[in-house]
C-alpha cells in the first residue's frame, strides 16, 4: 500500500480542476481497495474512475482511491452472444474498440465516451440511441460495510436514464471491481439517432459496426472538446424530460424545439437547445465557460476553479427556468 500525502488531483480530473487530496492511492484487486478502505479508519473516502464525470469544488479531506483493476476477458459465448468481462478500471473506448475488433456488436454507437468501464452501468451511460443497459449482463461490486463482493444482475441495477442504483439506492455503499457484457454475433444497426446516417452517407461507405463506431467518433470529435486540450466532462447536464402537455405548450411558442417521444408518453427535450437559446453558447467568464460549438458542454480554458464552474452551471440553471419553466439536472457529480 503506498499512501500519497496532500497530493494533487489536477491530472485525474478530465475538467483539469485543481484540487488537492489529503491521502491518494490507486487499487488494482479487491484485497488493495479493501486494505486501503481499512486504512482510512473514519475518514471519508472517495473512488476515483476515469475522473471523467465529477467536478471537484474544493480539496478532498479524506483518501482519494483511484481504481485501475484492469483485464478485458471473453468469457463464455452461445448462439446469438459473446460475453465480456472487463474490470472497472479500463478505459470505456479501449473496451470498445476491443469488441468493435472481434466484430461483437453493441457497444459502437457508444464510442469515444469519455471514462472508465467501472463509471458505466453507475451512470448508465448512453449516446445516439444506445444506452449500458442494453448490453449490460451484470458487474461485480464490493460491499464497503460487510467487506463482501455482490453479484448484481440487470434487474439489480435498476437502470434508468443517466441512472442505476449506485447513484442513488446504494449510493456510496459499494466500489464497482467488474462488468460483464453481453454483445451480440449479428449486429442490430441503430443509425437513426442523431447525424449518424448522414456522417455515414458522408464516409461513403456501407453500414458495419465498425463504420457507426467512425461515424460517432466522427461527429463527438467535431463538435465536442477534447478534454486533453480543453478541461470538460461532456455533458454537464441530463436532457429533461417532461410532461407531453407541458411540451404542446412550449411547441407553440418554440416551433425549433428538438423533443424525443418516451415510451411512458412523456417527451425528452435537449438541454442544449435549451441552453442556447438563454445565450449561454460561447460564454466565458474568466477561465470558465460554456463550450461555442455545444452548450451542454461546460469548460474550463485554463484555470477555473471548481466553484467557478459551478458557479456558472447554478446561473445556467436559473436561466432555463426563468425562460422555459424547466429545472434542469447536473449529470456530472459535484464533489
Amino acid at each position: 500500500m503506498n499512501l500519497n500525502h496532500y497530493f494533487s488531483l489536477k491530472t485525474y480530473n478530465t475538467f483539469s480542476i485543481e484540487a488537492i487530496a489529503k491521502e491518494f492511492s490507486v487499487f488494482n484487486t479487491p484485497e488493495e481497495l479493501e486494505e486501503l478502505i481499512i486504512a482510512s479508519g473514519k475518514h471519508h473516502f472517495l473512488v476515483l474512475g476515469g475522473g471523467s464525470n465529477i467536478l471537484l469544488t474544493k480539496n478532498y479531506d479524506g483518501y482519494v482511491l483511484k481504481n485501475e483493476i484492469s483485464g478485458i476477458d471473453i468469457i463464455k459465448e452461445d448462439e446469438h452472444h459473446v460475453y465480456v468481462k472487463a474490470g472497472a478500471g479500463e478505459n470505456w473506448h479501449s473496451f470498445v474498440m476491443f469488441c468493435i475488433d472481434r466484430d461483437l456488436a453493441g457497444v459502437e454507437n457508444l464510442s469515444l465516451i469519455p471514462g472508465n468501464v467501472g463509471a458505466s452501468p453507475m451512470q448508465n451511460i448512453g449516446a445516439y440511441g444506445v444506452e449500458l443497459k442494453d448490453v449490460f449482463h451484470d458487474l461485480e461490486a464490493y460491499h464497503i460495510k460487510n467487506k463482501k463482493i455482490v453479484t448484481f444482475t440487470h434487474a439489480d441495477c435498476e437502470f434508468g436514464y443517466r441512472e442505476s442504483v449506485f447513484k442513488n439506492k446504494y449510493k456510496d455503499q459499494y466500489v464497482i471491481l467488474n462488468v460483464t457484457f453481453r454483445l451480440n454475433k449479428i449486429p442490430h444497426f441503430n443509425t437513426s439517432y442523431g447525424a449518424i446516417e448522414e456522417e455515414l452517407k458522408r464516409m461513403g461507405k456501407g453500414v458495419s459496426i465498425q463504420t457507426i463506431s467512425q461515424a460517432v467518433i466522427n461527429i463527438r470529435t467535431s463538435k465536442l472538446p477534447d478534454p486533453v486540450k480543453i478541461g470538460n466532462a461532456g455533458s454537464f447536464f441530463k436532457n429533461p424530460t417532461i410532461p407531453e402537455k407541458k411540451y404542446d405548450g412550449l411547441k407553440k411558442d418554440h416551433p425549433g424545439l428538438p423533443a424525443y417521444p418516451q415510451e411512458n408518453g412523456s417527451v425528452k427535450i435537449a438541454a442544449g437547445w435549451l441552453i442556447e437559446q438563454c445565450g449561454w453558447k460561447g460564454y466565458r467568464k474568466g477561465d470558465a465557460g460554456v463550450h461555442e460549438k455545444q452548450a451542454l458542454v461546460l469548460v474550463n480554458y485554463g484555470h477555473a476553479t471548481g466553484k467557478e464552474i459551478y458557479d456558472l452551471s447554478e446561473e445556467i440553471k436559473k436561466s432555463v427556468v426563468k425562460k422555459f419553466k424547466i429545472e434542469l439536472e447536473r449529470e456530472v457529480n459535484v464533489i
